[in-house]
């Protein structure tokens, strides 16, 4: 396993270059000229170009650009917000642990939905409650979380009065109104996550219980619950893993909606403002550790996808 795992760490090495080019490839994808476009269009002045071509080190060659961005990036310096003038570093470690709770949230909420009904639905096959759960899968997907964001903020906050619709408290002011604030983002990201858990862990499951040394299992007399959950499941949920790791990494990238429809001070509503006023160094540092973080997430789920699959790391 652990040569396995320095194997995945060396195969990372040349995917993170080609993911810092392309991050920094970004300044280069504004129409026209980046500093005047960022300086404020046709109405900038000339200085204020001038200021901005310099902070974002445009004077200089593109290999001398690209060099000087990517050392101060292995060393923590994403650089500064052009407009309001702080560390782009610091603030995604402000705003980091809201979007990566806010995604955790939605996780739990996508597994506590999507693992029982997929076990539910993948034991009993073809009967009423496997066709709700595809029923409920197939809604589930084609309903966009920002449109159950806002259903959810109709009926809780505007009808029942009952769940804060916007706002954020932090954790260590107090717990409570922490999770009360974040009851409703949890549920608009967690539903349409629980639908592919519920839908490969069901498939897994059908294919994994016809199996001829489940039927041994079962002619021994141990008792269908403990087939299912010592013996089956663990082999069945080879393919979830996969699923899970990505609906993670999605949660984490995917957050800028429901972020700004829910007022949450995140990276996602981070972005978005950045986005709106064309703010360079915000856009590049948080697509960087948006990109990171996909990478070790997908390094986490080969791990354990060679865990669960000895086969893998023969391989």
């Amino acid at each position: 396993m652990i040569g396995y795992i320095a194997r995945r760490l060396l195969a990372l090495v040349p995917l993170l270059l080609i993911i810092s080019g392309l991050v920094f490839s970004m300044t280069f994808l504004i129409p026209g000229d980046p500093s005047r476009t960022l300086a404020g269009g046709l109405h900038a002045t000339p200085e204020r170009v001038a200021d901005v071509r310099h902070q974002l080190g445009l004077d200089q060659s593109v290999v001398h650009q690209y060099w000087h961005w990517l050392t101060n990036a292995l060393s923590g310096d994403l650089g500064t917000s052009l407009f309001s003038q702080t560390s782009v570093a610091t603030e995604i470690g402000h705003r980091f642990p809201i979007t990566l709770s806010l995604a955790v949230g939605a996780l739990v909420v996508a597994l506590l939905l999507g693992v029982p009904a997929g076990i539910a639905a993948g034991t009993r096959p073809g009967s009423l409650l496997d066709r709700l759960t595809t029923l409920g899968t197939s809604t589930a997907i084609a309903v966009p979380d920002f449109w159950l964001g806002i259903v959810l903020v109709i009926v809780f906050a505007v009808k029942l009065h009952s769940l804060p619709a916007i706002g954020y408290v932090g954790l260590t002011q107090s717990p409570v109104e922490w999770a009360t604030h974040l009851y409703l983002p949890w549920l608009a990201l967690g539903i349409g996550g629980a639908a592919p858990i519920a839908r490969q862990l069901r498939g897994a499951l059908i294919d994994v219980l016809a199996r001829d040394y489940i039927r041994t299992a079962s002619a021994k007399g141990l008792p269908a619950y403990r087939i299912v959950l010592k013996h089956a499941l663990k082999n069945a949920a080879i393919a979830p893993v996969t699923v899970i790791g990505i609906q993670f990494a999605y949660l984490l990238g995917g957050t800028v909606i429901i972020e700004y429809i829910f007022s949450i001070p995140g990276m996602g509503l981070y972005f978005f403002n950045a986005l709106s006023g064309k703010d360079l160094p915000v856009i590049q540092g948080v697509t960087l550790v948006v990109a990171l973080t996909f990478v070790m997430l997908n390094l986490a789920v080969d791990v354990l996808y060679a865990y669960l699959n000895p086969k893998v790391r023969l391989g």
